[in-house]
């Protein structure tokens, strides 16, 4: 087992203990100009498990966790990072594979054996602060401020940066072929499922997922979060009061659903159909936003959600936002090369790399105020998007609960169950006290 310095790690212990609850949950879920983060360091000892270190010479072996599709952007920056810092050690760094929806159960699952770095949701960061994984962001003000303050929010706990920023477009909005869809036909679901009939094609949606189907309740006025332990949730969307209620929202699935252009699968066949001329339209977020340009060329288009009809009423679809980041393994061998690596990464010129080479939505002030980032459809639409948009902030029991109930919808309730019991079995499963 490759050794690490456990007193690193003991920096994070207080917030560990406050997210103690968290570790269960978590672990039974199982050449670029110089970086614009060097700055005044936080004296802080809390802000900072890197600045007490020092920059070892030598031969610094560094392990990267981040999603294949960019490796060749990352390798860009890794040879940079190597050129910027050559001479002052022997730098071996090596790039690994690893889907960022998995980092959470990897790195819990075995810290000393981890990436020194890897690539996380931000809907990760409190379970990987109450295992202990995380080492504090070492320039805590100057990465605070180069970065938007809902990505620095996401990336902070209780006041401290826990990971470093790089993205902003981590959420989902509607792709859609202007060949067959127009600007009014994309305000609505109604519109887009007519539009998509008429051309016997399909709408796109994997609606199991609980990240997609909040889209429909968020903004009706029915409530759901986290509660204060960071493990279970709160959520009344089987309410019987109110001006929807939950069986309506459930009849207004059932209706989307019923139409014959509707199609609810995963992002990889959503892929698949855009490709083979099947899908015309589907929500979806930036990550396919390349495969989506290639497929439909000139007519490629991306919006905000559209609304759906309740009860008779217009209810804009809601979001999920997120953001992406780095950490840093409280256990590195080399924690301050970890530290100046990950602000290395996530620095205002290699965002803007990644934004060019891969259309991913910088966190970075500047980088996203540049007027190229305005002018990619998916970037503007997930910026759009984002005023409907909260935060996912979840305990594990929502996710099985949404899929059972989303399978159920999909299907068209061919049981005949009562939408009320059907509510009924969601809430309690969202509201679980234990992992589902």
């Amino acid at each position: 087992m490759k050794k690490r310095n456990v007193r690193r790690h003991l920096r994070t212990a207080a917030a560990a203990a406050s997210l103690a609850a968290m570790v269960l949950t978590a672990c039974s879920t199982g050449g670029m100009a110089k970086s614009t983060h060097t700055g005044t360091q936080d004296t802080d000892a809390q802000s900072s498990g890197a600045q007490e270190e020092q920059l070892e010479s030598g031969k610094v072996e560094l392990k990267v966790w981040a999603e294949e599709g960019n490796f060749e952007t990352l390798n860009k920056m890794i040879e940079s990072f190597k050129q910027e810092y050559a001479g002052q050690a022997d730098f071996e760094i090596i790039l690994e594979g690893a889907a960022d929806a998995d980092t959470r159960n990897h790195v819990l699952g075995d810290i000393h054996n981890s990436a020194d770095i890897f690539s996380m949701p931000d809907d990760q960061l409190y379970s990987m602060i109450a295992g202990g994984a995380l080492s504090p962001v070492a320039n805590q003000e100057a990465v605070k401020s180069a970065n938007l303050d809902e990505a620095v929010d996401a990336a902070s706990y209780k006041g401290t940066l826990y990971a470093y920023p790089y993205t902003a477009d981590n959420g989902y909005f509607l792709y859609y072929n202007k060949e067959y869809l127009t600007e009014e036909d994309v305000k609505t679901m109604d519109g887009i499922l007519a539009a998509a009939e008429a051309a016997e094609k399909k709408f796109s949606m994997e609606f199991n997922s609980g990240w997609y189907l909040y889209s429909f309740f968020g903004n009706t006025g029915l409530e759901f979060g986290i509660n204060e332990d960071g493990v279970t949730n709160y959520c009344n969307w089987n309410t019987t009061e109110g001006s929807i209620k939950g069986v309506d929202v459930a009849q207004a699935l059932l209706d989307i659903t019923a139409s014959p252009a509707f199609i609810a699968q995963g992002d990889g066949n959503f892929v698949t159909g855009i490709q083979e001329g099947e899908i015309i339209a589907g929500i979806s977020g930036v990550w396919n936003a390349m495969s989506v340009k290639e497929a439909w060329g000139e007519d490629y288009g991306a919006c905000k959600l559209p609304t759906y009809t309740c009860k008779g009423q217009q209810i804009q679809m809601a979001s999920f936002t997120g953001y992406k980041m780095f950490g840093v393994n409280a256990y590195s061998e080399h924690l301050a090369w970890a530290h100046k690596l990950a602000d290395w990464l996530t620095n205002e010129e290699n965002q803007t790399l990644r934004f060019v080479e891969r259309n991913q939505g910088p966190s970075n002030k500047n980088a996203a105020a540049s007027e190229a980032v305005g002018k990619v459809p998916a970037i503007a639409a997930v910026i759009e998007q984002s005023q409907y948009g909260n935060l996912q902030r979840v305990g594990n029991s929502y996710w099985m609960a949404c899929m059972s109930f989303g399978d159920t919808i999909a299907a068209g309730n061919p049981d005949n169950v009562p939408l009320q019991d059907l509510m009924d079995t969601l809430t309690n499963g969202i509201t679980a006290s234990a992992v589902q």
